[in-house]
């Protein structure tokens, strides 16, 4: 089984839903978080003062899955998310140990 963490633009998140939905990925625990990378923040203008935003919105995305969706679901995240530009996100995919299912007791792929 794998975990995917993947941070994308706001504005994307009903394309990568979609797309997630089409490869067959149920669920999906969705964060809005802020942070910064290569994009660094920016400067914004409010009420004519001038301010830098040191953090910027992002949305977090964090999925569990069978080890044989992982290549299809990473390519619809990357697909879906891609807008070309700076500050499109990362996919971080990590191993996942077991997963227990609280209100029935199942454990790992039948939990998902």
């Amino acid at each position: 089984m794998k975990f995917i963490t993947a941070i994308i633009k706001p504005f994307k998140l009903e394309d990568v839903r979609d797309a997630l939905s089409e490869v067959g990925i149920s669920g999906v625990t969705v964060s809005e978080v802020k942070g910064f990378g290569r994009q660094k923040g920016h400067t914004e203008l409010y009420r004519g003062a001038e301010y830098e935003v040191d953090y910027v919105p992002k949305v977090k995305l964090e999925i569990a899955l069978p080890d044989d969706l992982l290549e299809q679901t990473v390519e619809a995240i990357q697909r879906s998310a891609n807008t070309g530009k700076i500050g499109d996100g990362k996919i971080f995919v990590f191993d996942l140990e077991q997963v227990i299912r609280i209100r029935t007791g199942e454990t790992n792929e039948e939990a998902l």
